[in-house]
């Protein structure tokens, strides 16, 4: 897959600034980022749980779950 270029990145920038509004393109990309942050986080703890699964030990604990 191609890599989008310096001026398809305007093109699309513009597209959005103009669906959007210049005023909401912060709060746009910063949801984007926020979901990609997700993504990975969430993608990472999979590999994780997967690699234990293999391995025939217990996945690792959660920390949000704090053994409750």
């Amino acid at each position: 897959m191609p890599v989008p270029g310096v001026g398809e990145l305007l093109i699309i920038l513009v597209i959005v600034a103009m669906l959007f509004g210049v005023g909401k393109l912060p709060e746009v990309f910063g949801a984007v980022g926020k979901g990609i942050r997700e993504f990975r986080r969430e993608s990472a703890l999979d590999d994780l749980n997967g690699d234990a699964r293999k391995a025939g030990g217990e996945p690792p604990a959660d920390a949000t779950n704090n053994g409750a």
